[in-house]
C-alpha cells in the first residue's frame, strides 16, 4: 500500500540546508498497524507529512496504492488526501464554535456529498465511537478524550484506506488514552491500515511493527 524508495527531504533555512530525511526505504502493507519512533529531530514528522501527502520529497519515489504521488501538485495531493487518508492529531484540530456533527461532516463537504448524506454519515460515525449523545456539543463542552473521538470520527467518515495518527494520546490522561488506543485497535481489526507516530514504548508495543528513525534514516523495523 505504501512504498517509499530512497526518499530524501532537504529544507533550506537561511544559508543552511537541513537534511530531514537522508534516503528512506520503507514498505507498509495493506492492513498493517505500524508505529514510527525516534528522538526529536530524527525525521518522524517529515516522514509522516510525506506519507500523508502534506509534503513532497526532494528526491525519491513514493507509491501510494499503486499511484506515484512523488511529484503531484498541491491540487492532486489534496484530492489524494481527501479520498485515501484520514488524520488524527495530538492537538485534535477541532473548530472551536462548531458542533461535533458538523466537525465530522466537514470532510464530506469537500468530497461532494449532499447535506443529508453528510449529516447521516457523520452521526453514524459519532455513534460508532460512543458519542451518539454528544453530536450537538462543541469542543469546549467535551473532555479531551471525547474531543479526540470526534477527531477519529472525522478521520474515518470518508472511509479512508489509511489512518495517520500523530501522537494521538499525547494530550490525554491514562484512562482517556487507553480508550483511544482501544478504538485504534478495533480499527486495525477491521482491516484499516494505521501508521502512528509515538514516543511511548507502551503505545508502540500495541502495533505490529515499530519503525525507528535516527538522523533521517530508518535504523530498524523497515
Amino acid at each position: 500500500m505504501i512504498e517509499l524508495a530512497n526518499i530524501t527531504k532537504t529544507y533550506t533555512m537561511g544559508t543552511q540546508e537541513v537534511h530531514a530525511l537522508r534516503g528512506v526505504d520503507l514498505t507498509i502493507n495493506k492492513g498493517e498497524y505500524v508505529a514510527i519512533m525516534g528522538p526529536s529531530g530524527s525525521g518522524k514528522s517529515t516522514l509522516m507529512n510525506i506519507i500523508g501527502c502534506l509534503d513532497t520529497p526532494s528526491n525519491g519515489t513514493y507509491i501510494l496504492n499503486d499511484i506515484d504521488v512523488s511529484d503531484m501538485d498541491d491540487d492532486d495531493l489534496a484530492r489524494v488526501r481527501n479520498q485515501q487518508i484520514g488524520f488524527i492529531f495530538q492537538q485534535f484540530n477541532l473548530l472551536a464554535r462548531t458542533s461535533a456533527l458538523k466537525q465530522v461532516a466537514l470532510p464530506l463537504t469537500y468530497a461532494g456529498y449532499s447535506r443529508r448524506d453528510r449529516y447521516e454519515r457523520a452521526e453514524a460515525m459519532l455513534k460508532s465511537v460512543g458519542l451518539g449523545d454528544r453530536i450537538d456539543h462543541r469542543p469546549d463542552e467535551l473532555s479531551g478524550g471525547q474531543q479526540q473521538r470526534v477527531a477519529i470520527a472525522r478521520a474515518l467518515v470518508t472511509e479512508p484506506s489509511i489512518i495517520l495518527a500523530d501522537e494521538p494520546t499525547g494530550n490525554l490522561d491514562t484512562a482517556s488514552g487507553e480508550e483511544i488506543l482501544a478504538i485504534l485497535d478495533d480499527m486495525h481489526q477491521q482491516g484499516i491500515t494505521i501508521v502512528m507516530v509515538t514516543h511511548a514504548t507502551e503505545v508502540a508495543e500495541r502495533t505490529e511493527r515499530a519503525i525507528r528513525l535516527r538522523d533521517g534514516l530508518v535504523v530498524n523495523g523497515s
